[in-house]
């Protein structure tokens, strides 16, 4: 991938994807936001949330927004590449079926089998490899197989399809006062984040969500540069092996901190959105966690967005998690 600076993220850029996927073959919605005071969730903090859910989005998560920009500009009928833990994964699975062209999404073993079947039903190839060998064998593809690469999080398309998810919050509330967004290799986050600050909200502050045991992100932000470590977390979409270049300087420039949630918080979230009758996975669940343990400074008397950014969980799956 050629180097792209965070400049290149313009509100122009960010205006014309929001047409390409709103006008998208693959049919992106845009998802409801509700009041957190219109559901049974529980609430200790004196605050007006609203939630945005993804989880009700076309192919179970929000990485149809940005698949359906990416797609858009791409050649028909090409042979692509990608590395996904299964959301990305099964939005570009989706899309290559709709456009007819061919595909192999190359997955971590950690990812639950019940995700690459999926993936596989629409026609995909799918290579399950350790975490740390997705790159070797996504360049082995490109190398051996003259496959084109898609990056799953770390692209400018898919930056500015994602950004989609932003312009539709800020046209239910103008201007929030804060916003939780989930982060894993930093896309959606980024996106969310570029959208609300240059669409002119420089008092909104903008926090990442991420688990203890996959905080690429947040070392990054410390390091003051894009890092990778081991990841272990049982929200397997927000445990990619690295921080993208691109996510990480936008969220360098746009987003206030990263906060940290630990594994048992993201069980207890997904169990807590479930009796409240929404269905959530664990990566979507993040930015609701933190929330529930207070780990975002300052939200009294505030107008809070929360977005819940996918629900592709099985119901074996849900069975692990406490009642």
């Amino acid at each position: 991938m050629s180097e792209v600076s965070a400049d290149a993220v313009t509100l122009d850029l960010l205006r014309k994807a929001r047409e390409t996927v709103r006008s998208s073959p693959l049919g992106v919605i845009n998802t409801p936001m509700i009041p957190w005071c219109q559901t049974t969730l529980p609430l200790n903090i004196s605050c007006n949330i609203h939630i945005k859910l993804e989880n009700m989005q076309r192919t179970g998560s929000f990485k149809i927004r940005g698949v359906a920009n990416q797609f858009a500009r791409i050649s028909k009928g090409g042979h692509f590449v990608t590395m996904s833990a299964g959301n990305y994964g099964k939005s570009f699975a989706y899309a290559s079926k709709h456009y007819g062209s061919r595909g192999k999404v190359v997955m971590p073993k950690t990812a639950p089998m019940s995700r690459s079947i999926l993936i596989q039903s629409f026609g995909v190839e799918v290579e399950r490899v350790s975490t740390f060998s997705l790159m070797n064998v996504v360049n082995r593809c490109i190398q051996e197989n003259n496959m084109t690469f898609l990056h799953s999080y770390d692209d400018l398309d898919l930056i500015a399809g994602h950004a989609s998810l932003g312009m539709e919050v800020l046209e239910v509330i103008p201007e929030p006062d804060v916003v939780v967004v989930c982060c894993g290799g930093g896309g959606l986050l980024a996106s969310v984040a570029a959208a609300i600050k240059l669409s002119g909200c420089d008092k909104t502050r903008i926090y990442g969500v991420e688990p203890e045991g996959a905080c690429t992100m947040y070392k990054s932000f410390i390091q003051k540069k894009p890092v990778g470590m081991d990841t272990k977390s049982i929200a397997s979409g927000l445990a990619p092996p690295f921080a993208g270049r691109l996510p990480y300087e936008l969220c360098q420039r746009y987003v206030e901190a990263i906060v940290l949630v630990t594994d048992e918080e993201i069980k207890v979230a997904v169990s807590t959105l479930f009796r409240s009758g929404l269905v959530v996975e664990p990566s979507g669940t993040a930015a609701f966690a933190a929330i529930v343990n207070n780990k975002i400074p300052e939200l009294e008397g505030k107008n809070v967005v929360c977005v819940l950014s996918g629900g592709n969980i099985g119901k074996d799956e849900l069975a692990n998690f406490p009642d």
